[in-house]
């Protein structure tokens, strides 16, 4: 039977409710610092404290893949009894937690990822409209300047992301040599800037980088 000191702290440890759902993940299987934060959304660093914590208490502990991560598991299976009693007598029981209690919280969970899901693809479509007319913004502008295919086509590429010579080479699938000159024309123009051996967009294209 647990003393009161040992009842004190387990209660200071489930009190928290992101210690409660990291114990009822485990309860399921062992899991990695970073699986525990994917899963419950929460930051790998309040994860690895929440997980001290109960190691410092034996409730979890670990072992060691072939790639050395730390998988944890719950280390002990326990039921936290509360019996609350009033000034008539009458007393309620509980169990936590309950399978009850862990369907319902993880429904709720289920419910809030369905509510973030459909506003991150809300935003995605709004920022697939906003990539598209940028880039026929883009187009418009490139080509009312006299600029080529070829230089719309570095422009898009470098708008992703700096490259090399070689890497534009390779992505674009053209002559080097068609390549330096389109970008050359776009340097002189102030599109293009060139970082080492990298590439990259400024001016009124993109913003500076450095």
């Amino acid at each position: 039977m647990l003393d009161q000191v040992e009842v004190s702290r387990l209660l200071d440890i489930l009190g928290n409710r992101n210690r409660r759902r990291i114990i009822e993940l485990l309860r399921q299987k062992p899991c990695f610092v970073t699986e525990i934060s994917d899963r419950l959304f929460l930051s790998p660093k309040a994860v690895i404290e929440h997980l001290n914590i109960m190691e410092r208490e034996s409730i979890i502990s670990f072992f060691l893949d072939e790639r050395r991560r730390k998988y944890y598991f719950l280390q002990t299976e326990f039921d936290l009894i509360v019996t609350v009693k009033n000034t008539k007598g009458k007393q309620r029981i509980a169990s936590l937690p309950s399978a009850d209690l862990r369907l319902i919280e993880s429904l709720s969970m289920l419910r809030r990822m369905a509510r973030a899901r459909e506003r991150l693809l809300d935003t995605l479509e709004n920022l697939e409209r906003d990539i598209e007319a940028t880039m026929n913004d883009i187009v418009r502008m490139t080509r009312r300047e006299g600029g080529q295919d070829i230089d719309l086509d570095i422009i898009i590429t470098l708008s992703h992301q700096d490259f090399t010579l070689d890497e534009l080479t390779e992505i674009l699938e053209l002559d080097q040599i068609v390549i330096t000159n389109s970008l050359a024309t776009l340097m002189s123009r102030g599109i293009v800037t060139q970082d080492g051996q990298r590439y990259r967009i400024e001016g009124i294209y993109g913003a500076s980088q450095s």
